[in-house]
């Protein structure tokens, strides 16, 4: 991964990948939004797109490269799915997603004789399904799997839970119920041989539909008396606990930072619609409401990167606290996307609009979107469960001294943090092993918003308009720090690790405590923000991450959520941010941090267009004139005072929702 306009491997696979995928808005083409339509209206998997992905062996980006495959980095590997899920969130859900779940499993827990037959599965293309997980002992025992030792061999009976692509997987990672510890059922995960399966014992053609994926290939398998191999086993008996532990803070922040690919998708398709309005139609929203909406819309998804970004570095660098920062990703990314797609949503008008056209390939955005971001994760504890629990120790050991004693801000120093908001620079192996054990005092990321307001306080003509934000937001992690102080420990035995486990009367019951949980993922986007922006200097060439711009609506939109009253972006920040994402949206470049380049034909020039699918050509309301533009990579700058924005002054501040609740 890179800022724009610097090539690593990584961009040169993406780059890659965008080429096989082609031009989404070309109607010939057997992968854009016409077949994707198609296929979602058959409720049937798009076939080339999977061919093309077996073509470009996406299964070796789920391999670690020790066993031949191609992945190294959690945060690289979110940066080029995204390029599939902005394309069909079906494609990437059940092509893709369903067997780098699968796999992480066995990576984390199996034998090295596991982990090579796993890796020679997924490097022949071939699919690894995985259940859904459901360690939920208040769940009917009929309705799940259970596995008890027979003749040397371990007996299946019972349904597995729902499973992608359980029909035509080779192998899969299941859970079974395998023992029973101080009277609660434990689990194991089994790696489980499909195609040699007595074909009487077990029946694996269930399909359900679903209302939204319409094409996701949903199924469960059926065991009656099944005998698979005793070493079917990862790891040791009844581990399945720990080893989902280990794999949660990787999977409960990439599938989120994969479906920032759809909002991405949704966002430039609303910008197309609103462009292609008649200057006449003002039905839905006027040309100024329409621009405040859609750069508000970027500057969340912006949002969702730099958070999903940092956290996907973390198993690396800090895997003690990765387990508590992708619970704040799974908390936070799912609602901010969400309620970006419920806003372009009611200004595009779509539920009163055909299905066709563009309207057709946002309303499947949205639908992708709903169903990725409400299904089960890596455990079935919510995001706020496994915060709750570390919020006293967090708050007493780690945000009052970041407040009392601000460090001097990331990139001023070559620490562990600084690598971690340093996109780009190399990261270290994964190692399972020091994954899934407790959080303890440490939370580094937090303290950088502290930081940074310390600094910029400190020049406070430098950023005007970013310090007037991070001043209230540093006051609410003190309010914050000081509830959480106060809320009742947890008792010995109460909390597990993550706080995946906790007895009524923890904290985690008290609804309090969830609403400074949500609160505190708000103030962790920010630092994520801030952290990112401020590193960005550092690079030869900064490009737009280090732009003050984006920071500042990002920052603008969270406090704005957390009910702090921000005073409105000014015009400058609202023109600069509107003709970014314009920018982007005409010249095919990703919407988020990176901003890379996308597969599709330009569009600077002036009347130049891409007809998309039903597309019309008609008045332009949002369309500005004598637009300039320096070259990609060049518009970012350390300095507050940008240059005068490519869009006409003088529209009202943005709407904003409330969309925090405030103990």
């Amino acid at each position: 991964m890179t800022t724009r306009g610097r090539t690593t491997p990584v961009t040169r696979r993406i780059a890659e990948l965008e080429r096989l995928l082609g031009d989404p808005r070309d109607p010939r083409n057997p992968l854009g939004h016409s077949a994707v339509i198609d296929a979602d209206e058959r409720g049937v998997p798009l076939a080339a797109g999977e061919r093309v992905l077996r073509l470009f062996g996406l299964n070796a980006e789920f391999v670690p490269r020790h066993l031949g495959g191609r992945f190294d980095q959690v945060d690289e590997l979110v940066q080029l799915m995204r390029g599939v899920f902005r394309r069909d969130g079906t494609l990437g859900l059940g092509y893709g997603a369903s067997s780098f779940v699968a796999g992480l499993a066995v990576w984390a827990a199996g034998t090295p004789g596991q982990q090579r037959r796993a890796a020679r599965i997924l490097l022949a293309e071939e699919r690894i399904c995985a259940g859904v997980p459901e360690l939920d002992p208040d769940e009917p025992a009929a309705a799940r799997l259970s596995a008890a030792p027979s003749a040397g061999r371990l007996v299946l009976n019972g349904g597995g839970p729902l499973v992608g692509n359980a029909e035509r997987a080779e192998a899969a990672v299941l859970l079974a119920r395998t023992g029973h510890r101080t009277g609660t059922p434990t689990h194991s995960h089994l790696l489980v041989d499909l195609e040699h399966l007595p074909w009487d014992r077990a029946a694996r053609d269930l399909r359900f539909t679903t209302a939204g994926q319409r094409g996701l290939s949903l199924g469960a398998i059926e065991f009656r008396d099944c005998p698979v191999p005793a070493d079917s086993v990862l790891g040791e008996p009844d581990s399945a606990h720990e080893t989902e532990l280990r794999t949660c803070p990787i999977i409960d922040t990439a599938l989120p930072g994969m479906a920032v690919g759809i909002a991405d998708t949704q966002l430039r398709t609303a910008v197309a619609i609103v462009r292609e309005r008649p200057d006449r139609d003002r039905s839905v929203a006027t040309p100024h409401h329409a621009r405040d909406i859609l750069a508000g819309a970027f500057a969340e998804l912006l949002v969702c990167d730099a958070l999903t970004t940092v956290a996907a570095r973390s198993p690396h660098l800090l895997p003690a606290e990765s387990g508590v920062r992708s619970a704040a990703v799974r908390h936070l990314v799912p609602r901010l996307l969400r309620g970006v797609s419920h806003r372009l949503s009611s200004l595009l008008g779509v539920d009163g609009c055909p299905e066709e056209g563009l309207h057709a390939v946002f309303r499947k955005a949205a639908r992708d979107l709903l169903g990725i971001t409400l299904a089960p994760m890596a455990t079935r504890a919510t995001g706020p469960a496994r915060i709750v629990p570390r919020l006293p120790v967090l708050a007493e050991h780690a945000w009052l001294p970041a407040l009392e004693r601000p460090a001097a801000p990331p990139g001023d120093r070559d620490d562990v943090l600084t690598r971690l908001l340093s996109p780009g620079r190399p990261l270290p192996r994964l190692d399972f092993a020091r994954l899934g054990t407790v959080t303890g005092a440490a939370d580094g990321l937090t303290g950088v918003l502290p930081a940074i307001h310390h600094a910029l306080a400190r020049q406070p003509a430098t950023a005007p308009e970013l310090l007037a934000l991070t001043g209230p937001l540093t006051a609410e992690l003190r309010r914050l720090a000081g509830l959480a102080r106060s809320l009742p420990p947890s008792g010995p035995g109460q909390v597990h690790d993550h706080g995946y486990e906790y007895r009524t009367g923890a904290p985690a019951t008290d609804r309090r405590a969830h609403v400074l949980a949500d609160r505190w993922t708000h103030l962790l986007a920010a630092a994520a923000c801030l952290g990112l922006w401020r590193t960005a200097w550092q690079v030869p060439q900064p490009g737009f991450t280090a732009d003050p711009v984006w920071v500042t609506a990002a920052l603008h939109r969270l406090a704005d959520r957390l009910g702090l009253g921000p005073s409105p972006l000014s015009a400058r920040v609202r023109h600069r941010l509107h003709g970014e994402l314009v920018h982007r949206c005409e010249d095919h470049l990703g919407l988020d941090l990176t901003g890379g380049p996308l597969a599709g034909t330009r569009t600077s020039d002036p009347g130049t267009r891409v007809p998309g699918p039903g597309s019309r050509t008609c008045g332009d309301p949002t369309r500005t004139s004598d637009r300039t533009r320096a070259p990609a990579g060049t518009r970012g700058s350390r300095a507050a005072g940008m240059p005068a924005g490519r869009c006409r002054s003088g529209e009202p501040p943005a709407p904003h929702g409330n969309g925090a609740t405030r103990p």
